[in-house]
């Protein structure tokens, strides 16, 4: 059965880092649209980067670009996301999530825009 973990949360002040991790069980057979998501409280959820496994082409929401990178280790089946300069409004659970499928559209979070979701891991940034 599919599914997606992910890790590497926690508690960080302004101005550090932090790399979260996501273990994929997947089809290896085929190639995913993977991405991080955020939410913070009383937000949308809102997308982060996403990266397509076959091409290994990213995309971020603009205003991330500068301070977090996405990638992946496809020998260890793991997506990651570096996050850097970590500020108060980073603050959010961060989830992954993967769809067999481009990553056109990738930060849609209508039902149905993503096939399998991780549970998430809570980032919290203190000033």
């Amino acid at each position: 059965q599919h599914h997606l973990m992910e890790s590497g949360g926690g508690s960080v002040q302004a101005g550090g880092s932090l790399r979260l991790s996501c273990a994929a069980s997947l089809d290896t057979r085929r190639f995913y649209c993977m991405t991080w998501f955020r939410q913070a409280p009383g937000r949308e959820r809102e997308g982060v980067a996403s990266i397509y496994t076959g091409s290994g082409n990213t995309y971020y929401t603009e205003s991330l670009k500068s301070r977090f990178s996405i990638s992946q280790d496809n020998a260890k089946n793991t997506l990651y996301l570096q996050m850097n300069s970590l500020n108060p409004n980073d603050t959010a659970m961060y989830y992954c999530a993967a769809r067999p499928r481009s990553c056109y559209q990738w930060t849609a979070t209508a039902d149905g825009a993503y096939d399998i979701w991780g549970q998430g891991t809570q980032v919290t940034v203190s000033s």
